[in-house]
């Protein structure tokens, strides 16, 4: 599990230094198993070259000797020779009869133990039974390997004259020092690859996983709203070269649908509108066409009230008028985008200024700061807070007890803060997620456009506006946005 949350950099740079690593220790294996083999082979032939000089050199001691050659003769034939082969050669060397007991020796003493004067039964077996007649025995003592070969000597009648044993001690001191050397050498030149392979790891790790990051960054960048630019890599393999151009076709289709989609909403949001705006101008239609059915049901011009009625009449066309001319403001205001102009506005005085036209007493001021300056629309500013504590008064019911706004100026860090608090009804939940929608209101009267042109002013400004809300408990709006 740890190893699937390591990244793709840091597992090719593990793997290829465990790879260095295994094929260093199965080099040095495979040395220290060819080296063994080799001093096993050195050992053998140098027992079998031993071996036939020696027989050689009794061949012709036994050429040349004036006793018989007889088995019974051979300590005597070989009393002063055994000596000067053996020194010769540097090996001991035992003659046997052919039925396994000792002769001679070149050893000056010995022990008269079985093992020295009498050759065990299943060697001589196997003497006789091999075709070349030469058996090897190998046993380790006190750590020390040692071999010791059995052969016949034969006469001029190639006859079996006698067994010679040759026993012989494998000596690896000069051998092993040869592979600790060699060893120690591989050690360095091993210590010194596996320098070189972090290096290559870090460098190649690095070099693989930098165009995937490169295709992560631009994938992580990719958004629905905006051109996404496309990834251009040069040389790289064809599996990357896949991989880029899945995501570059992807990119195609993305601003394909993303071109098909905003046609899609704006044609869906003129028709929203447009059934919005009609539904909001046939409500004051209504009672104007009910009032002129009725003024002209009425009507008398010998009436004595007739200038009465006229002007009635007349304040319920301008009511209505006046009406449909408000509903057609609100939406102007709302498709308006505020200009973005650059004038530097004291917020704490610009606020105050836009509080004065409320009536309402329970409404509270409060600034910690009475110089925060901000780059902002003088009418859009106004706008914003006019549009919250009204929406603050309107969701206190009439009957409340101490009613409260509260609306406070601070700084927070590089941003300007407002918030507007109030006591009212609060909203609900399942309303929360649709506050700042278009023409969602849970009011009788009104549009619901107020909430989502602050929120489109805000954020023009490169601000953002948050509320917070318990139900009957109240609410509280909070607008940041960039101070100078």
């Amino acid at each position: 599990m740890r190893l699937k949350k390591m990244s793709l950099r840091v597992r090719i740079f593990f793997a290829m230094i465990l790879l260095v690593l295994i094929a260093s220790i199965l080099i040095a294996a495979v040395t220290i198993y060819q080296y063994n083999e080799e001093a096993r082979d050195y050992h053998r032939e140098r027992l079998e070259r031993k071996e036939k000089a020696i027989i050689s050199d009794i061949n012709y001691v036994i050429k040349e000797t004036t006793y018989p050659v007889e088995t019974e003769k051979v300590p005597l034939i070989f009393k002063d020779e055994i000596y000067r082969i053996a020194a010769i050669h540097g090996l001991k060397i035992n003659l046997y009869d052919i039925d396994g007991t000792l002769l001679k020796s070149s050893k000056a003493s010995f022990s008269r133990d079985t093992t020295i004067t009498c050759i065990a039964a299943e060697v001589l077996n196997a003497i006789s039974n091999t075709a070349e007649h030469r058996f090897v025995i190998k046993n380790k003592k006190n750590g020390e390997t040692f071999q010791s070969s059995y052969s016949y000597i034969y006469d001029s009648k190639s006859k079996p004259l006698a067994i010679l044993n040759l026993p012989y001690l494998e000596n690896d001191d000069f051998l092993n020092k040869e592979l600790n050397e060699f060893l120690e050498r591989l050690g360095y030149a091993y210590l010194f690859m596996m320098l070189i392979a972090i290096l290559l790891a870090l460098l190649l790790s690095k070099y693989i996983t930098k165009t995937l990051k490169n295709i992560a960054d631009k994938i992580n960048e990719t958004r629905l709203e905006k051109r996404n630019k496309k990834i251009d890599i040069e040389s790289s393999s064809e599996e990357i070269a896949t991989l880029v151009n899945s995501y570059n076709s992807m990119i195609d289709e993305l601003e394909e649908s993303a071109v098909q989609l905003a046609t899609s909403e704006r044609e869906q949001a003129w028709r929203e509108m447009a059934k919005q705006v009609a539904h909001e101008i046939k409500n004051p239609l209504t009672p104007m066409r009910l009032s002129v059915q009725s003024f002209q049901r009425k009507f008398n011009p010998e009436d004595e009230n007739i200038h009465q009625k006229v002007d009635e009449f007349s304040k319920t066309l301008i009511q209505q008028i006046d009406t449909m001319s408000s509903i057609a403001s609100a939406f102007s205001n709302f498709a308006k985008m505020p200009a973005q102009k650059k004038e530097t506005l004291n917020v704490t005085s610009i606020v105050k200024l836009a509080l004065d036209i409320f009536s309402e007493d329970y409404i509270e001021f409060a600034s910690d700061n009475h110089d925060l300056e901000a780059n902002f629309d003088r009418t859009q500013l106004i706008r914003v807070v006019t549009n919250l504590v009204k929406n603050g008064t309107q969701a206190i019911p009439h009957d409340k007890e101490n009613p409260k706004i509260k609306v406070l100026v601070t700084s927070e860090e590089e941003m300007v803060k407002i918030s507007v608090e109030d006591n009212g009804i609060g909203v609900s939940q399942e309303n929360k997620n649709k506050i700042f929608e278009p023409k969602f209101t849970t009011k009788s009267s009104g549009m619901g456009l107020g909430l989502a042109m602050v929120k489109n002013i805000v954020e023009t400004y490169k601000g953002s506006i948050t509320f917070t809300s318990q139900q009957d408990i109240g609410t509280t709006f909070v607008v940041r946005f960039p101070k100078i």
